[in-house]
Parts: structure tokens; sequence; C-alpha cells
């Protein structure tokens, strides 16, 4: 029986010991030590054994090709981010000047590449913070801008959203002890109606973009200008997505730009949305209120990482994340890219289809927006192999069938969904 100081010298095993640690890779040669020993494999075929059962990486999350046609879906981690944002996040691994100033010498104001970057993409904003989720933005500005003499925050009843997971909005403000007032109805609130609920225990106006639900016919809401003009208190408007500037695509969702030149005194929103970057909650607005925001004793606690920043930043300033390049797909190329990938799975022998197909934002943004895509079209069958495979794809089943929506898949992902495709074939034929 080989020693196992021997076997971890084996190349194949040292370079998974730098990867892994020296516990896991030692704990699998110990496995297959014992296997040789119980006689299930020869004593020359335990380093062997050691190294197949190693998994790839040290993290348990394994990578996954989106073929699901949701280009922001919340289960697979939202936004992909761009090469630029993970080299980003690979720079600023290690130690790095996230609140140091080295020309000087000394500490520097914490994150400043990322909030710089901020403020430029939304010139309209006299001040930008950066908190962990748009989740965390709305608790500190609840937190922050109420007080014992002020703690109402006046919100229509038709903006009192549940998002995933059973999460509700009031529930999130009324545990930092705010007041929430109420006012109109799930279908119609009017200027009226807030008008008889602010008053001088009024903190601020709370406008919430609905944005994973739509109410149509007999409905009224009111605009963030007229908010802003009307009542002498603070707008503060959670757009949710992270959309900064208006989109042609998408006209009924609002943008940080829009709602500020509106008259929003304060935006929230969501950095690994529509802005296609890391999680994190923008907060932007007038810089006594974020000048507020961060000096409370609360932001501590929802500050972001130095790998967020990293992310955010190049996010901001490189080329376009894939989320933007996915809603901006021409439905011609996407056809392309499916039939050139049906053909050579024809070719192999599988049954593949071009499909016509609708793409989603998702991630709670746009809803009831379609986007025109094409899918590959396979057997039910292959969904299971597909997503359990060595290069995990998740796709979508209608009608007996399983769809690859090729809006949601990077161009350069093509071929290793075709692999993927072909080697879950094999297997389930096997």
């Amino acid at each position: 029986m080989p020693r196992t100081d021997v076997l971890l010298a084996d190349p194949r095993l040292a370079e998974a010991e730098r990867r892994l640690g020296r516990a896991l890779v030692k704990a699998a040669v110990g496995r297959a030590q014992q296997r040789a020993r119980d006689g299930q494999i020869a004593p020359d075929q335990v380093a062997d054994a050691a190294v197949a059962e190693l998994p790839a990486r040290a993290a348990g999350l394994t990578p996954v090709i989106n073929a699901t046609g949701v280009l922001v879906h919340t289960n697979l981690g939202r936004a992909p981010l761009s090469a630029a944002a993970v080299d980003a996040i690979t720079a600023a691994a290690g130690s790095c000047d996230v609140e140091f100033d080295l020309a000087a010498g000394v500490r520097g104001r914490r994150g400043a590449g990322a909030l710089d970057a901020l403020a430029r993409a939304v010139p309209a904003a006299e001040a930008v913070a950066v908190v962990n989720n748009n989740a965390a933005a709305l608790v500190l500005a609840a937190t922050a801008l109420t007080s014992p003499q002020a703690a109402e925050i006046v919100v229509s009843r038709g903006e009192l959203i549940e998002i995933g997971d059973r999460f509700r909005l009031p529930d999130l403000l009324a545990c930092t002890g705010a007041t929430l007032r109420e006012v109109g109805t799930t279908n119609r609130t009017t200027v009226a109606d807030y008008a008889s609920a602010v008053g001088p225990q009024t903190a601020f106006v709370l406008k919430v973009h609905p944005s994973n639900f739509r109410i149509e016919g007999f409905t009224a809401a009111v605009g963030v200008a007229e908010l802003a003009a009307s009542y002498g208190v603070p707008v503060v408007f959670d757009i949710g997505s992270g959309l900064l500037a208006p989109h042609p695509l998408l006209p009924d969702e609002p943008s940080a730009a829009t709602a500020l030149r509106d008259g929003a005194a304060l935006v929230t929103a969501s950095g690994d949305k529509l802005l296609g970057g890391p999680q994190a909650g923008l907060l932007l607005g007038r810089a006594d209120l974020v000048r507020v925001l961060t000096r409370h004793p609360l932001a501590r606690a929802l500050r972001v990482d130095k790998l967020t920043l990293a992310a955010l930043e190049a996010t901001l300033t490189g080329p376009v994340p894939p989320v933007a390049a996915a809603l901006a797909a021409d439905p011609a190329s996407l056809l392309d890219r499916a039939e050139r990938a049906v053909a050579r799975l024809v070719a192999a022998g599988l049954d593949a289809l071009v499909v016509p197909a609708f793409a989603a934002v998702g991630g709670g943004g746009a809803p009831g927006v379609e986007l025109p895509s094409a899918a590959i079209s396979l057997p039910e069958a292959l969904a299971v192999p597909l997503r359990r495979g060595s290069s995990a794809v998740v796709g979508r089943l209608e009608a007996g069938r399983l769809l690859l929506d090729l809006r949601s898949v990077p161009p350069e992902a093509d071929e290793p969904l075709v692999t993927a495709i072909l080697a879950a074939a094999r297997g389930a034929l096997s």
C-alpha cells in the first residue's frame, strides 16, 4: 500500500492540495487507501482514485449555463459579472487600497473608485453611497431619516409589495421602528390621499416601483414629480432594478436619472439586476440626506466589502455587462446561433429543433416585457442529465420539451453548451 506522504507527493495531488487544502486531499487519499485494503481497487490505483473523487473547486457553488431565458435569474445568482468585473475581483482579493491613499500614505476614502464611477454614471445625484443590497438601502433610509418627532413614512397601499421568498416591504420597514402611514387603495392612490396623510409627523414619502407585477384597468398613481412638488417633505423612490438611465426596450421601468430629475430626494436601487453588477444597494440623491445615511451607525453594519466595490467599479467603467448585452441582443443573431447549434446536434443524431421563444428580464424587473428570442428544443429527458453534467445547463420545460433559450446564453458559451448537450445525450443513452 503506498504511504500517504508518497501519495501526496504525486503532482496531481500536490496541485489539488494547493487549490483545495491539505485536509480535503488527505481525506480523499485515506478513502482511496481504504478501498485498496478492501480489495475494491489495486494498490497502484490509489492515487488515480483519490484524484477522481476530488471536487473541481474549493467552494460548493457550481457554475451554470443559464439557458432559461430569464436574464436576471435570482436562483442562478442574478446578474452574471463581466470579465472585467471578474478580473477586478481577482485583483482585489489580496491586499489592496480599498481604504488607503497610496500617494499620501494615509487612510483614504473607502471604495473611492466605485463611488466616483457611480457618481459619474448618474450626474443628477449630488451624492452616492453603496450598501450590501437594496433592502439594506431601504432599511438604512427608514432608520436614519425618521425620528421620534417625525416617525411616519407615507406610502401607497398599492406599493406595499412582496418579493421572493415571502419577503414583504411593510415588514421590513416596520422592523426599523418607523410608522407606516398607508394611503389610497390597492389599485388607486390620488394626490388627495397623500395630502390627507402628510403632516408634522411625516419623515418622508416613499414611492416604490412594483417591479414584479402589474395592476391594469381602473388604476391611478401619483408620479414622483407631483409628490416632490406638493408636500415639502423628501420623496424616497425605490426603483428596484438598478436601471441608471432610461432604456428604450423598458419604457415602464423607472431609472435613477429620471427619478432624480423629477425631484426624488433619494433613490434606492439594486446593483445586481439591470445594472448587471454584484449584489449591492445603491443610494443616490441629495448630499445632505446621503450624508445622514452614511454617518448613521447602521451604515457600518451594511457596508460592502472590497470585492463588491471592485466588481461594481468595473461594471460601471468597463465593457457592456452580460445582462445589458443580452437585453440588446438581435433576435436574428439569436436565430442564427440556434440554427448553427441545432445543425451540429442533428448531425450527431439528436432530436433537436429550433423554435421561436420569448425571454424575460427577471429579477423582479420589467414584468410583462417579452423579449423575442430563439431556443434549442430537445427531449425533456435531457433536462436532468444537463443539470447534473460537469458543465451544468439549466433550461425550461414547455409542452413536454426542454427549451434552451439563447438570449440568456452569452455567445461565447455556445460551444460549451453544444458540448454539454452531446455529453448529456451520450450519458442518457449509456
